[in-house]
């Protein structure tokens, strides 16, 4: 059993913050917390083992009021509050797991609560994985580099950290602005393959322009001294 897993052991039933976002595992996410019935639920939270859901729900593009039995979320655990004097709070919660939406219960209270199945991605062919996800690192190394450069390269350019591949997987997803429903697709497939493939066909696409705007920057610093031609 995974560490994610084991933390939301024994938790059935979720209180849910639907949000119009796609939060993924692993992934940060600061929240300002100013609602009485989310205040409620995050005083709830702090006796249990503070988590909540979030889900994707933009009541602004859609014609139901709440998300849809069935969708996917991601449980997030609560690890920083910064409480205000006057009852709002800002506080910090990392994505643990994926779950995935099977009712709604009726608990009392004024915020959603789900019945929920956590899930994490199924087994994968290592010989098929292994590969691909070095491709992948790569890749993703490359237009990090560029990107460094195109910043100035104030500061060492960072580790990137090889986790397991399902979190890596994760980890490259949550590191670009994609669109919610990309994001999305990429939060509910269960097959670590697929969604290393998915963004290996991204990253293909992305690394030979952010690499030329990175050196075209560099030369542009130089004020165009440079031995080096670049066709534009």
């Amino acid at each position: 059993m995974s560490d994610a897993s084991e933390k939301v052991l024994g938790i059935k039933h979720l209180p849910l913050f639907p949000l119009p976002l796609v939060l993924l595992p692993n992934e940060f996410l600061p929240l300002h917390i100013f609602e009485p019935r989310y205040r409620q639920m995050l005083e709830d939270v702090a006796l249990g083992k503070n988590m909540f859901g979030v889900t994707l729900f933009d009541p602004q593009e859609s014609f139901i009021e709440k998300p849809a039995v069935g969708s996917v979320g991601c449980a997030t655990e609560v690890r920083e509050v910064q409480q205000l004097p006057d009852g709002r709070s800002n506080v910090v919660t990392i994505g643990v797991i994926r779950y995935r939406l099977i009712d709604y219960v009726d608990e009392g209270e004024a915020y959603l609560v789900g019945d929920v199945e956590f899930f994490e991605d199924e087994p994968q062919d290592e010989t098929v994985l292994e590969p691909l996800a070095e491709e992948v690192f790569v890749l993703f190394e490359r237009i990090a580099r560029a990107a460094h450069k195109l910043s100035g390269q104030r500061g060492a350019f960072p580790d990137i950290p090889r986790t397991e591949t399902e979190q890596f997987s994760f980890l490259v997803t949550a590191a670009f602005n994609f669109e919610n429903e990309l994001k999305y697709q990429l939060l509910e497939t269960r097959s670590t393959v697929e969604r290393l493939e998915r963004l290996r066909e991204i990253l293909q696409g992305t690394v030979g322009k952010m690499e030329e705007s990175a050196e075209i920057h560099k030369i542009a610093q130089t004020n165009g001294h440079s031995k080096k031609k670049i066709d534009i």
